[in-house]
């Protein structure tokens, strides 16, 4: 299935996109390790924030089939970048799984984790670590 985002360039190092289906909008900016001022996510802080919604994203419909309440689950995030060549090196995940999940269901929902579209796509290299409360 193909999809198309619109990217411009809008000066002082920030890009605008635009979600082809809906006109949304994001705005983002340059880490400031990366020389930028930080005002808004970078491209790999929307890496990062991409794998925590993929992986809250199958798990609720995981959870759907399964009948687990699901709502207030939460994913708390670390991007860990290297230096040379500068990429991702690790993203790091603490999940936050409703009161009342059985062990069982821990289980199956941590499992979530490796079907991520998203971290299937990143490099074989980026470690990717999540742990669940």
């Amino acid at each position: 299935m193909a999809f198309k985002i619109n990217a411009v360039y809008a000066g002082d190092d920030q890009v605008e996109l635009t979600h082809g289906l809906s006109g949304a909008k994001i705005m983002t900016d340059l880490p400031t390790d990366n020389g930028g001022r930080g005002r808004a996510f970078s491209p790999t802080d929307l890496a990062a924030a991409s794998m925590a919604s993929c992986v809250l994203s199958i798990m609720a419909k995981m959870a759907a089939r399964e009948g687990i309440k699901f709502e207030g689950a939460s994913i708390e995030i670390e991007k860990i970048m290297q230096e040379s060549p500068r990429r991702i090196a690790s993203l790091k995940g603490i999940v936050r799984l409703p009161a009342g999940i059985t062990a069982l269901q821990k289980e199956k929902l941590m499992a979530c984790v490796k079907a991520c579209p998203v971290g299937r796509s990143l490099l074989p290299e980026v470690k990717l670590e999540f742990t669940a409360e």
